[in-house]
Parts: C-alpha cells; sequence; structure tokens
C-alpha cells in the first residue's frame, strides 16, 4: 500500500509504495504481525477451470534444461521445483536492461547476502513501515525476502536498478496465485505489482509512474500468456491512484482487503497502444 506524500503531484508516484502488498497478498504469519512464512497461499483454493489449465501447462512443458534452471536469484535462493515451472513468472533476470526515458533500467532479482542492508534500511523509513509493516531488524526484512525466495516461485523480490543505482524494491508475482485473488475476477497469468521508491531523492519527480510503466511492459513482452498486470493501491492514496493511470494502468474496481480499501488498477495488453500518458478514452 502506498504512502502518503504532501510534495507528490497529481500524475507522480507516492513517498515509498505504489502498489505495496497488504497483509494476506504476502502471506504474512498472523501471529507474528510483519512477519511472512508463505502459508497464507498454500491454502488459497482455486477455481476448478484454473486448476485444470495450470496442469495442462505444466504436462505441456518441455522438461526443463540443467542451465537456465538450475540458475537462482543468488547464493540464498534453491533452485525451483521442476513441477513449479521454474519461477512461474519466467527467467526476472533475463529481461535485462532497458533504456527509458529516465535512464537505463533494470529489475535484478534480489540475492539476501548482498541487498538485505539496503532493503530493511527502506524499509524502516517511517513513510514505508506505515504500509509495508516490515519495520525493526534485518531479520524482519529477511524474513519477508526469504519466503519468497524459498517458496514456489509466484513472487520474486527485485531491486529496481537506475542507471547502475538500486534505488527501488519490487514484488513480482502471479496475482492470480495469490490471496489477492479472492478479492477480485482473476484470470489466469494475471501478473502483480509491489514498488517502493527507496530514496528520499527519488521521490515525487515522476519516476513512479516512467518505470511503472516500464516494469508493466516488461512484463506483457516476456509473459505472452499475461492479458493483464494488476495493482491494488490504498484507494485514499490519490497520488499512487495518479500514477497508475499516468503508467497506462486503468481504475477497474474498488476492493476491501483485509487492511484497506484498494483501488484496483489494470493494465491490459490489449489497450497499451491507446492508454498512454495523455491519450484519454
Amino acid at each position: 500500500m502506498p504512502p502518503t506524500d504532501a510534495s507528490t503531484g497529481a500524475g507522480t508516484e507516492t513517498a515509498s509504495g505504489a502498489g505495496a502488498p497488504p497483509a494476506t497478498a504476502d502471506a504474512r504469519d498472523d501471529s507474528e504481525p510483519g512477519g511472512s512464512d508463505g502459508q497464507d497461499t498454500l491454502d488459497l483454493r482455486l477455481p476448478d477451470e484454473l486448476v485444470a489449465l495450470l496442469a495442462a501447462e505444466a504436462t505441456a512443458a518441455p522438461p526443463p534444461s540443467a542451465g537456465p534452471a538450475a540458475r537462482s536469484a543468488g547464493p540464498a535462493t534453491r533452485a525451483r521445483p521442476a513441477s513449479s515451472g521454474g519461477d512461474l513468472l519466467g527467467d526476472i533476470a533475463d529481461w535485462g536492461p532497458v533504456t527509458t526515458p529516465v535512464g537505463v533500467f533494470q529489475l535484478v532479482p534480489v540475492r539476501v547476502e548482498r541487498d538485505l542492508p539496503l532493503i530493511s534500511r527502506w524499509m524502516n523509513d517511517p513513510a514505508v513501515a506505515a504500509f509495508w509493516q516490515l519495520e525493526g531488524p534485518d531479520t524482519v526484512t529477511e524474513g519477508h525476502l526469504r519466503a519468497q525466495l524459498d517458496g514456489d516461485g509466484r513472487s520474486v523480490p527485485c531491486l529496481g536498478v537506475l542507471d547502475g543505482t538500486p534505488m527501488s524494491y519490487w514484488e513480482i508475482y502471479r496475482a492470480d496465485l495469490d490471496p489477492l485473488a479472492r478479492h477480485y475476477p482473476a484470470r489466469p497469468h494475471d501478473t502483480g505489482i509491489h514498488l517502493l521508491i527507496g530514496g528520499v531523492a527519488n521521490r515525487g519527480r515522476g519516476l513512479g509512474s516512467s518505470l511503472l510503466r516500464v516494469v508493466a511492459d516488461l512484463a506483457l513482452d516476456h509473459r505472452p500468456a499475461c492479458a493483464r498486470v494488476i495493482a491494488e493501491p490504498d484507494l485514499r492514496n490519490t497520488p499512487s491512484v495518479s500514477a497508475f493511470l499516468s503508467a497506462g494502468f486503468r481504475f477497474s474496481a474498488e476492493v476491501d482487503l483485509p487492511d484497506k480499501r484498494a483501488a484496483l488498477m489494470v493494465r491490459d495488453r490489449a489497450l497499451r497502444a491507446v492508454l498512454r500518458p495523455g491519450h484519454s478514452l
């Protein structure tokens, strides 16, 4: 859920968390506020049609090779089980750098040993902590990261690196396999985005809108089966909603999540050509 930022105008991102995850969407452990053990996603009852579709894909997919399938996001990441279809999102590490109007940008999957101090520092920024609820010692953020890295690959934590400098934290996840799917009419392969802008100097400058568009396009380009990119910023955070609108998302509905009333934002593959900055339908 995105924090508020008084310096942020319409069409720019909020201070630190466009589309930050609600408690259930992160599979938080109810016994430990702010914790995450990945348990919540495991009891999600999917529609029979979706289960059948995923099973058919797993059967049709060729066996992963010993090369890319054995690659991990870093030393802390286990190789994905063959039955999970890799990380369920394709290999985000292979999405590569892209040149954007704000610089050369790349999503780099998190390596705990390398990235934990930086991400934990961002999580302890009060503007971030108010919505991500991961403040505290490094072990709190570490637990959140490892729950994803050691899971079945339905959520991949990444650093956003702009012109060689890590400046944002992202979670790219299968929205159709997430508890969020209980709250909206999910479609197979819906891809979700959570984002926080790390440094104060990078907030309120429109970077969030630009990078949301870039990452949504990357997801659509590299996931042919994905027809939509989904986000759920807090409905009260109008700067965040505006950032998504500026990034080519459309407002779909209001949804009641366990810890917030959210604006369901959707970036449609079919509308990529028309949902551009300055274009109105």
